[in-house]
């Protein structure tokens, strides 16, 4: 699914209706007993984050969302049946948090309370104005400080209606996101055929927050995990990494704004030709991140190219249609300086990948809460990322260009760099959001052309001779910074 913003999603006039939580659900909500399962460490780092960047004075929108077709005259009743039916299927969507002295305590609502509220908003004759006025609902509808903290919307014309779905990032990730056309098209056809909509539920990300924090609480300072955390930290002068080109950053000023950069790198048949080079030694991620070390070394001279390297952690089967926010990092460290070729970056790679995709497993936030220093957020983004995501697995994809259906990323603030490249049918897609400065804007453009050079140049190539063991590469990486 391709990555854009609200104002690039090839919106289109028409009448807006919005589906968000009954008010009587949310009165409901503000009198239930605590729910035992804690908030993953992730989510409790997000909402703290966020309270301290508010309390700053500084809003930071972070919401993900999706936008997707739904062709020909739609019913709307039977649209919001679907998307009431989707609601129940997710234990989090109807889950939220309270601050309770200094901690946040959970509170789950009762599948038979949710009750989603339709309202119609009225008509928009101008794109432009459309699309402004979801951005600032989705502000206030999907904000991390919030409950509930998701909007459902629909535009609706007479060849078709356009899904717009926002949520705050504590409910969704990549993955998550990427489903939700499909599911939503099956809910509709079903109820449309006059099929019963199943509601059963998927395995509850509530449950995975719950199982991993309980783990996470099982390791101490001592642990081999934070060792090697505290190591990497080190040497990155006590922080974690930002993209290492200059972006034109100012340390005492405030908090820059950011800017989306969003387009195709490659098509379909480069894409494959670069994934066959790179297949040997893991895949397209290992190239993707080989090229970026020996691009920042050209950029930013560049000795050693460290990052911190997203992957999901739906590692067992029975999460992999759950809606939630199942993505860790480990510390990558490239000594590009030593890389003679591209193909001993590739080795490099994949060897320090092999090493340090376990400590993904343990969240980042439990690590940092150890190693007792100062990592008092003030900024929405902990670290720079590149993440690279095969989304063509994912069910629907191949209808995704059809439906005119995109990833939604809100670019607001910043001082990080977070990069997506996406793997789709027709090719490789690169999207980021990076701080809006003259530097930033110069050296990401140059960042992004190099990257395509070296993927075309390697594509011509032919497949790599050398056969090392591959390493399993991940079905997902992940979507904003830190989370």
């Amino acid at each position: 699914m391709r990555l854009t913003d609200i104002h690039r999603c090839e919106i289109r006039p028409g009448r807006l209706v919005e589906w968000t939580l009954h008010p009587a659900a949310v009165e409901a909500a503000a009198g239930l007993p605590e729910d035992a399962r804690p908030p993953a460490y992730v989510q409790e780092s997000h909402i703290r984050t966020a309270r301290t960047v508010r309390q700053d004075g500084l809003s930071v929108p972070t919401w993900l969302g999706t936008a997707f077709d739904m062709p020909g005259p739609v019913d709307l009743e039977v649209l919001e049946a679907a998307l009431h039916t989707w609601t129940l299927r997710h234990e989090t969507l109807r889950s939220g948090f309270q601050w309770s002295g200094g901690g946040l305590r959970r509170f789950t609502l009762e599948p038979g309370a949710v009750v989603l509220h339709r309202a119609e908003i009225g008509e928009f004759p101008e794109a432009a104005k459309l699309a402004r006025y979801l951005e600032e609902r989705f502000d206030t509808g999907a904000d991390a400080l919030t409950w509930p903290n998701f909007v459902y919307t629909a535009v609706v014309r007479e060849d078709g209606t356009s899904v717009y779905m926002a949520f705050d990032h504590t409910n969704v990730d990549a993955y998550s996101i990427q489903r939700i056309a499909a599911d939503i098209h099956e809910l509709y056809a079903a109820g449309r055929a006059g099929r019963a909509m199943d509601p059963a539920p998927v395995t509850s990300y509530v449950d995975f927050c719950a199982t991993e924090r309980a783990d996470a609480d099982r390791i101490d300072d001592t642990h081999t995990v934070v060792a090697r955390w505290r190591e990497f930290i080190g040497r990155c002068d006590g922080r974690l990494p930002n993209f290492p080109v200059d972006l034109g950053l100012d340390p005492a000023g405030p908090l820059p704004a950011q800017r989306l950069m969003q387009e195709m790198l490659v098509g379909d048949a480069e894409a494959a030709a670069f994934e066959a080079y790179c297949r040997p030694y893991g895949g397209s991620l290992v190239g993707i991140l080989a090229a970026t070390g020996l691009i920042v070394r050209e950029l930013g001279g560049q000795q050693v190219y460290r990052t911190v390297v997203p992957f999901h952690t739906r590692a067992q089967s029975r999460w992999s249609d759950s809606v939630g926010w199942y993505v860790g990092g480990a510390p990558l460290e490239i000594p590009v300086a030593r890389a003679r070729d591209f193909d001993s970056a590739l080795r490099m790679v994949r060897a320090a990948l092999r090493e340090n995709r376990p400590l993904s497993r343990t969240p980042i936030a439990r690590v940092l809460k150890l190693l007792g220093a100062d990592f008092r957020p003030t900024s929405p983004d902990l670290y720079s990322i590149v993440s690279y995501v095969d989304a063509r697995s994912t069910p629907g994809s191949e209808r995704w260009q059809d439906l005119k259906a995109y990833g939604l990323i809100r670019v607001s603030y910043g001082d990080q760099v977070c990069a997506w490249v996406t793997r789709l049918h027709e090719g490789l897609q690169f999207a980021s959001r990076h701080p809006d400065t003259g530097p930033a804007r110069r050296n990401m453009r140059l960042f992004v052309e190099q990257l395509r050079a070296f993927i075309l140049t390697v594509a011509a190539r032919g497949p790599a001779t050398t056969a090392p063991r591959p390493l399993p590469a991940p079905r997902e990486a992940g979507t904003t910074c830190h989370r």
